[in-house]
């Protein structure tokens, strides 16, 4: 007789550039292998998406939160670039064939999910790695088309300054100037409607928050970007908008089913 595998939270770190990365595992029960989604949370990550965690495991899948260097005690400072570097690392490590081989994973279908920067994050380092299967953006903070308003108005470049400084307790190594200074010095080349190339073979979803998003309103970081997609084309690319806050505070259940939904059509349990 078989025993079920339980469903279980395994704690686990990666390394990047030397520093440790931690991370919980959210194993659903069985043999597996189960397929994997990594959750990226924003800047500084007070919403870190652990209800979705529990969502996506309850509905067959692994699913990962962890925190990028210089973040909520983690070693190392923080910068955009650096917690990129975490996001491809990470993705790339879950399918690593021990690591999968002990956490019953199957390295052939990986997903990932992100939320304000790390909605970016996800479609940044998807378009770098063609064996991410699915990618889904929630609230994706576009770094480029806010660069070049920088750029161009002192004042708003000023506000954001004072803005990124509001957020850096949980954070080590950083100033609001100096996150300004490394988006403005990226500029284009971290605009999300250039990575339609590199996700066009891919399934893509975008989530959009209006009426009471102050920090990435539909009209400014989700809009432009789904019309670029469609243009370009991204075939599999699918798009909605809430009409809700940033952390989507009021819709979190819908949000979580959304997610789901599309990580079933396009990776599957």
């Amino acid at each position: 007789m078989t025993l079920e595998i339980p469903a279980a939270n395994a704690a686990v770190t990666f390394d990047s550039d030397g520093e440790t990365l931690l991370g919980v595992l959210h194993l659903p029960a069985g043999p597996g292998p189960h397929p994997v989604v990594v959750l990226l949370h924003g800047f500084p990550g007070h919403e870190r998406n652990f209800d979705l965690a529990q969502h996506l495991r309850r509905a067959g899948y692994a699913a990962l939160v962890f925190h990028y260097r210089g973040s909520w005690g983690v070693g190392g400072s923080w910068s955009w670039a650096s917690a990129l570097e975490d996001a491809a690392r990470v993705a790339a490590a879950v399918r690593d064939p021990g690591f999968a081989a002990a956490h019953r994973l199957d390295p052939d279908r990986l997903a990932l999910a992100g939320h304000s920067f790390g909605g970016f994050a996800a479609l940044t380092t998807a378009a770098g790695d063609p064996g991410i299967r699915a990618v889904a953006s929630v609230s994706a903070f576009d770094f480029g088309s806010v660069a070049a308003a920088c750029r161009e108005d002192a004042a708003l470049r000023a506000a954001y300054v004072e803005g990124f400084g509001d957020d850096l307790l949980p954070l080590r190594g950083t100033s609001g100037a100096a996150l300004v200074d490394e988006m403005v010095a990226a500029g284009d080349a971290w605009r999300l409607s250039a990575l339609a190339p590199k996700l066009a073979d891919r399934p893509v979803l975008l989530v959009g928050t209006a009426g009471r998003d102050t920090v990435t309103p539909a009209a400014e970081h989700h809009d432009p970007v789904v019309a670029a997609y469609t243009a370009h084309p991204v075939p599999r690319l699918e798009h909605r908008v809430f009409v809700t806050d940033h952390a989507l505070s009021d819709h979190r259940l819908e949000l979580a089913e959304t997610v789901r939904d599309f990580l079933d059509r396009h990776v599957g349990r």
